[in-house]
């Protein structure tokens, strides 16, 4: 998460006046926004878990940004959008708060001018009941940062006052009053992504056992039980990669039988996590080496598993050993 101070200094001189500059006729001249490009506005009261969201929405790929002042969205979205390689950040979250009142005044100006550059914006509002919120800073002991000296309550009801009509036109609403953080994770992943193991994203790689078990892994599998190619002279040189190797131990006996159970208990593993707020599984599978078997392997897991429709990438870890 990029923290406000860095990028406002970034953005200082990119332009004075942000929407000014995307009124300028000359603005018109510039390429459309990248296809897909997305901004989210995360908003809400002051302790309804603003920063938890913001967390959240980062680990689901989001480029994020903490308490900016709407006016440099402009700049922000067209520099992001203008890179030029087309390979740049498609998904901008933006928190806002109100630290300074007057970053408000702007906010439906700026939103009309990212409508007319062809963005799509989206705007998720967390709330949470006065009760609670009370609660939540007498716990962190900390002022409202709207109080000015007078009582929370009145920060707070400034505050409600402030952002009721940002409210109104929010795209998604969410009361964190009765949710726990890993309830409100949930919560967005199933508006921001859906719900169930395919919010799951799963990272398998192959290691060998010789070079030391992996300290990262939420599952290791070991595959030591198959024939081992590395005593084939023909197969030697070769890895899991290669295609002669990979028949060799996928059809050796026990491959087959130990995908089939293997993969049925990952997948009640996985379901399980996404309901339990883990959305990031790592699977080690392991051989002598690091090289055959447990590359063969892991290929065949993980196209067991995406066949699924879950989010699987695939590595090795030994490969720089073989080069």
């Amino acid at each position: 998460m990029i923290r406000n101070q860095t990028l406002m200094n970034t953005l200082r001189g990119a332009a004075a006046t942000p929407i000014d500059a995307a009124q300028d006729p000359a603005a018109s001249d510039r390429p459309a926004p990248a296809d897909g490009f997305e901004v989210l506005l995360i908003t809400g009261m002051s302790g309804a878990g603003r920063s938890h969201a913001a967390d959240c929405v980062e680990d689901m790929g989001w480029y994020v940004v903490d308490n900016m002042p709407p006016k440099l969205l402009v700049p922000l979205v067209d520099m992001m959008t203008n890179a030029g390689d087309g390979k740049g950040v498609h998904k901008l979250a933006a928190v806002i708060d109100v630290r300074s009142r007057e970053y408000f005044d702007d906010l439906n100006e700026v939103l009309s001018h990212l409508d007319d550059l062809g963005v799509k914006t989206r705007i998720l509002f967390l709330d949470a009941s006065d009760d609670v919120l009370v609660t939540r800073y007498e716990k962190v002991r900390r002022p409202h940062p709207l109080q000015h000296g007078n009582r929370l309550i009145d920060g707070i009801d400034e505050e409600r006052a402030l952002l009721a009509n940002l409210k109104e036109r929010a795209d998604m609403v969410i009361d964190t009053s009765a949710l726990s953080i890993h309830q409100l994770s949930t919560k967005l992943y199933e508006a921001m992504v859906g719900s169930g193991p395919k919010t799951v994203a799963v990272h398998i790689f192959s290691f060998g056992f010789k070079y030391g078990t992996p300290t990262d892994a939420d599952f290791v599998a070991d595959v030591r039980f198959l024939p081992n190619p590395f005593w084939v002279p023909s197969l030697r040189e070769l890895t899991g990669w290669d295609k002669p190797v990979a028949d060799y131990v996928l059809n050796s006996a026990g491959a087959s039988e130990f995908l089939d159970a293997y993969e049925k208990a990952l997948l009640v593993a996985i379901d399980g996590y996404a309901r339990e707020d883990k959305h990031f599984v790592t699977i080690a599978v392991g051989c002598t080496g690091g090289q055959h078997r447990s590359v063969a392997m892991s290929e065949a897991l993980a196209k067991r598993l995406r066949s699924h429709g879950l989010d699987v990438t695939v590595s090795a870890r030994e490969q720089r050993k073989r080069k």
